[in-house]
């Protein structure tokens, strides 16, 4: 039985990119246990104001009864890609979920590239985790969330549950885009599940002015041409694009995640992505 004394680690991180002296920096940080960021790096000497920043876990993952929330605000006109070292994994739960919470506020003319690696769900976890996004007018952002099955054992265990949240917002709260989703393990494993045979799954969306979005054909050829299964359509209220992913494990999802994404990226800030190593 779960020990229902246990609370779990409670953490709040939060990033704060402003634009100043023709670059960007890193105006405000904090960054508790088990939360850790390299320094911004500059890999566009054209672009001296886009900068890039790995999240980087101290910890080992996510375990039972954890609270982990992540604020991101892009003050006017900063610009930045925020990425993760390697994939999290999240362990096995005993009945008390794992939450992730993140929330990103976009300033009028920012760009935010948010584009982690996937969740692995352990054998027996429970995630619920949220992604809320706020953009004044002008802003463009490419937000990604996704997770994949695993067992080490390779004996097909179940995840315990798996709960998603993704909205979009006008900076007074208007929802643009909301989307909510649950399953259980047992059902995404099962013969007849909505997600057939697939391992995991990954949502990619576009958000800015549809002059700015990358083709639709060649944004969902890219995802497929990495072994995935994608499918693209226009999110609501002229938001930008939205991207749907399956695949049969964590290793390609990430391929056809970085293969669109760098679509949007060049699409959204008119230049090619610059290699990032993990």
């Amino acid at each position: 039985m779960p020990d229902a004394t246990q609370t779990g680690r409670r953490s709040e991180a939060r990033l704060v990119f402003a634009r100043g002296g023709g670059t960007c920096v890193l105006a405000h940080q904090h960054v508790p246990y088990p939360f850790h960021i390299t320094k911004p790096f500059r890999l566009y000497p054209q672009r001296p104001d886009l900068v890039t920043l790995y999240l980087q876990s101290a910890s080992g993952g996510l375990y039972r009864c954890d609270h982990l929330s992540l604020g991101v605000e892009m003050r006017a006109g900063a610009a930045a890609h925020v990425t993760t070292q390697a994939a999290t994994v999240v362990h096995r739960s005993l009945g008390e979920p794992a939450r992730q919470e993140t929330e990103i506020e976009l300033g009028p003319d920012a760009f935010l590239g948010f584009i982690p690696d996937p969740l692995i769900l352990f054998p027996g976890a429970a995630l619920v985790a949220s992604t809320r996004v706020r953009l004044e007018p002008g802003a463009r952002a490419i937000v990604a969330e996704s997770v994949a099955c695993h067992d080490p054992e390779g004996s097909a265990r179940p995840f315990d549950s798996l709960e998603l949240a993704l909205s979009v917002e006008t900076p007074e709260g208007v929802p643009l885009v909301r989307e909510r989703a649950r399953i259980t393990g047992a059902d995404f494993l099962d013969p007849a599940s909505p997600l057939g045979g697939w391992r995991a799954c990954g949502t990619l969306v576009v958000l800015g002015p549809a002059s700015a979005q990358p083709d639709p054909a060649d944004f969902q050829a890219a995802a497929d041409g990495s072994g995935c299964r994608a499918g693209v359509s226009p999110l609501p209220n002229a938001a930008g694009l939205g991207l749907r992913l399956l695949a049969p494990d964590g290793g390609t999802l990430s391929a056809g995640l970085e293969a669109a994404a760098r679509l949007a990226f060049a699409a959204l800030t008119g230049l090619e992505p610059a290699r990032r190593r993990k």
